[in-house]
C-alpha cells in the first residue's frame, strides 16, 4: 500500500506555520457500523489545518478489513485506500467504530493494532474503538474512554478496565474519545501540541467551536442540569442511586443521609421529577438493564442481578411495565440492530 500525496485544499483563511515539521501521518481503520460523525469529526481539523497553512501539515489514508468500502451507522459507505497492512511507525493508528462495539474486536482488527502498538506506533480509538485497544490488551495503564452509552457493556465485558467521563484522554502512545464532537475536540488538542495553541485556536474557530474544550470536559451534562435542579440534596440523592444500580441502598438510608424528612424527600422528586423516589430510583436501574440488553450478550437473569433485581420474574414485570415489552423479546429485537448515529 503507498502513501497518497498530502491533501491541501484551498481556502480563504490563511494562518501560517512557520517550522511546520515533517507531515505527521494518521490512518484510520473502519469497522462496519463506525459513527460517521465521529470519523469526519477527527479528520476534517486535520484537513482544515492543512487548508490554513497551506502545508502538507497531516496526511491520511483510510483502511478496512478487506479494503473494500465499509458502511457507517448511517448506511453511508465510505471507500477505503486499501486493506490492514503493517503500517510505519511515525503513523498514528485509530479504530472508527459504533455500534455495534464488538465489531471493533475482529482479530484482524486487534491484531494490526497490537502489532503497531508492539513496534512503537501509536494507537488510538474513536467511539468504541477502545474495545480494540481493550481486547490488544493496550488499556491496562492508560486513561481512556468511550461513548457514555457503551460504557455500561464495555465495564461488563472489561470488568478490570475502567473508562473516564472524559470527552477524551490523551496518553503518550494510546489516545481516545467518545466519539461525536469529542473527534474534534481530541484532534485540536493534537493540532495544539504539534502546532501550537494560537493555530490550533484558528482551527478550532474554522470549526465553529470558538472554545476549545479540554481534556477534563465531561461527555455528559452535569446531574444538576440533566435533572433541572440545583438542590445539592435532591443531586446528592440521585447521585448516589446512580452509584449504586446493582447493590440498591434501601431508600429510607439514602432518606436519612440527606438530612429530611421522608416526606419532604418525596414532594422535592414529585415537583422537580415528577416521580416518588422508589418509582425515580426503579427506573434508572431498568434504564441501565436496557441498555446491557442492547449493547451485551448477557442473560436474563445477569442482567437482573447487574442492575439489583432478585429474581427475574420480578426484573420481567418491571420491565414490561415500564417499556411496553417483556425483556426476552426486547433483546430479540436487538440481537441485529439498525445501528444509531450520534
Amino acid at each position: 500500500m503507498t502513501d497518497s500525496l498530502p491533501l491541501v485544499p484551498q481556502g480563504a483563511a490563511f494562518f501560517p506555520v512557520e517550522t511546520p515539521g515533517e507531515t505527521r501521518k494518521y490512518a484510520f481503520l473502519l469497522v462496519p457500523g463506525f459513527t460517521l460523525l465521529a470519523f469526519s469529526s477527527a479528520v476534517e481539523p486535520l484537513r482544515i489545518a492543512n487548508q490554513l497553512s497551506q502545508q502538507p501539515l497531516y496526511q491520511w489514508r483510510l483502511l478496512s478489513e478487506g479494503g473494500a468500502a465499509v458502511a457507517s451507522s448511517s448506511g453511508i459507505s465510505v471507500c477505503t485506500d486499501g486493506p490492514l497492512a503493517a503500517l510505519p511507525r511515525d503513523t498514528r493508528l485509530f479504530v472508527c467504530s459504533g455500534n455495534p462495539a464488538a465489531a471493533a474486536a475482529a482479530e484482524p482488527v486487534v491484531a494490526l493494532v497490537r502489532a503497531h502498538a508492539r513496534f512503537g506506533g501509536t494507537v488510538g480509538g474513536i467511539c468504541t474503538g477502545a474495545v480494540a485497544l481493550a481486547k490488544a490488551g493496550l488499556l491496562d495503564r492508560a486513561s481512556f474512554t468511550l461513548h457514555w452509552e457503551n460504557q455500561p457493556a464495555f465495564c461488563e465485558d472489561f470488568p478490570e478496565l475502567t473508562p473516564t467521563p472524559a470527552m477524551f484522554e490523551i496518553a503518550a502512545k494510546v489516545m481516545t474519545c467518545g466519539g461525536g464532537a469529542a473527534s474534534t475536540d481530541m484532534m485540536i488538542s493534537l493540532i495544539a501540541q504539534d502546532h501550537g495553541a494560537e493555530f490550533a485556536a484558528m482551527v478550532s474557530e474554522m470549526c465553529l467551536r470558538k472554545v476549545m474544550v479540554g481534556v477534563d470536559a465531561a461527555q455528559r451534562s452535569a446531574l444538576s442540569v440533566l435533572i433541572r435542579s440545583r438542590n445539592p440534596g435532591l443531586i446528592a440523592m440521585v447521585a448516589r442511586m446512580k452509584a449504586h444500580l446493582e447493590d440498591p441502598v434501601p431508600l429510607a438510608e439514602i432518606v436519612t443521609a440527606s438530612g429530611y424528612s421522608r416526606r419532604h424527600v418525596e414532594r422535592m422528586f414529585l415537583s422537580v421529577l415528577g416521580e416518588t423516589p422508589g418509582d425515580f430510583y426503579r427506573g434508572l436501574r431498568l434504564d441501565h438493564a436496557r441498555n446491557l440488553l442492547s449493547t451485551t450478550e448477557m442473560t436474563l437473569i445477569e442482567v437482573a442481578v447487574a442492575c439489583g433485581f432478585s429474581t427475574v420474574a420480578h426484573f420481567s414485570r418491571s420491565f414490561r411495565a415500564r417499556f411496553g415489552v417483556a425483556p426476552t423479546k426486547f433483546n430479540r429485537t436487538l440481537s441485529a440492530p439498525a445501528p444509531q448515529p450520534r
